[in-house]
């Protein structure tokens, strides 16, 4: 069981971080962290969603340490049409290394709002940004993932 909750856990800091070794390091602090704080945990909702909170917030706290503010005003935010993900013109293992190549300000706000559902808000929040630089950033990230993914679609067909 313990090892189901540290590979879960393992999961969500590779989603955060840039590489293997900074998901290890992540994950070494995020059980320190819930050693330090498991007297908190009130028993009120799961204790595997509380584990991955607190570990999402470890992973933002470094990157928090590391990464001077950016503003980007409202104003810059550009929509842009969804991705639509088809599993058979582009291998996961693919798609889940665009996303780790993305540069950090737009992996943090493109892994909350799309893959663990925060709101702009919430994200504003933990990353010390404006709701609309969370937008921005959300928009560029797509935009990269949209063109890497038209990219290799186009090698596919060519192969």
């Amino acid at each position: 069981m313990y090892q189901l909750f540290a590979a879960k856990l393992f999961a969500v800091c590779l989603k955060y971080s840039r590489n293997y070794q900074d998901a290890e390091d992540t994950l070494q602090d995020s059980f320190i962290n819930i050693f330090k704080k498991i007297h908190q945990f009130k028993h009120r909702g799961s204790f595997e969603g509380w584990l991955k909170r607190l570990t999402i917030h470890t992973a933002l706290q470094k990157f928090r340490k590391h990464t001077p503010l950016q503003i980007v005003k409202d104003d810059d935010v550009e929509e842009i049409e969804e991705v639509v993900y088809d599993e058979n013109s582009v291998p996961v293992d693919f798609l889940l290394g665009c996303i780790q190549e993305l540069p950090d300000r737009y992996r943090l706000v493109f892994n909350l709002y799309v893959l663990d559902k925060y709101a702009h808000k919430e994200i504003a929040e933990l990353l010390k940004i404006t709701v609309g630089t969370s937008k921005s950033n959300l928009s560029r990230a797509r935009m990269i993932l949209k063109e890497k993914i038209e990219v290799q679609q186009k090698i596919q067909k060519e192969a």
